[in-house]
């Protein structure tokens, strides 16, 4: 695992800690938890961006940063993780979250066109959402599920691995 490269991303953990708004978190925001980086802590905190990523929110990164205290796992990376769904992701996202919903209940797709109206949107909400809200919450799981495994996975191999190298090399 790049540890090296995660912890030269991410931000001086003294710089958050002393931010004016985030203050507002008061001791909690001091647990070592939240700003070391290990197997579990990263691959929860993969689990926890990736899982908040598929939420059709706003404020995504709140809710991570709010999960990634309660969990106990890495907070930047947690928050890091949510733009995975940005501006130019998320419609590809959401479309596909709408077609597995879709699938999954068994609905035929209604929407073939966009509108960019108020009362489309209403609309499309009260017949699309509970295909997109299935959909979302499916993909969540499913990602967040393989993200810790994965994460966790790699951790381990890399690690073994160097291990290897090291009995070689003696």
């Amino acid at each position: 695992m790049p540890k090296k490269t995660l912890k030269r991303l991410m931000p001086d953990p003294g710089t958050i800690k002393n931010h004016k708004y985030l203050s507002l978190l008061g001791s909690r925001l001091h647990d070592n938890n939240l700003w070391h980086l290990n197997r579990h802590s990263a691959a929860g905190a993969f689990a926890v961006g990736l899982c908040c990523a598929w939420l059709p929110i706003p404020f995504q990164m709140v809710l991570a940063a709010v999960l990634a205290m309660t969990f106990r796992v890495n907070l930047p990376l947690s928050a890091v993780l949510v733009w995975i769904s940005n501006p130019l992701t998320m419609p590809p996202m959401f479309y596909f979250a709408y077609r597995l919903g879709s699938f999954l209940l068994d609905r035929p797709q209604q929407y073939k066109h966009f509108e960019l109206s108020l009362s489309w949107l209403s609309s499309a909400m009260t017949t699309a959402g509970p295909s997109l809200l299935l959909g979302c919450g499916v993909m969540a799981l499913v990602s967040s599920a393989t993200g810790f495994m994965v994460i966790h996975g790699l951790w381990r191999w890399t690690v073994s691995r160097r291990w290897k190298l090291r009995r070689r090399h003696r």
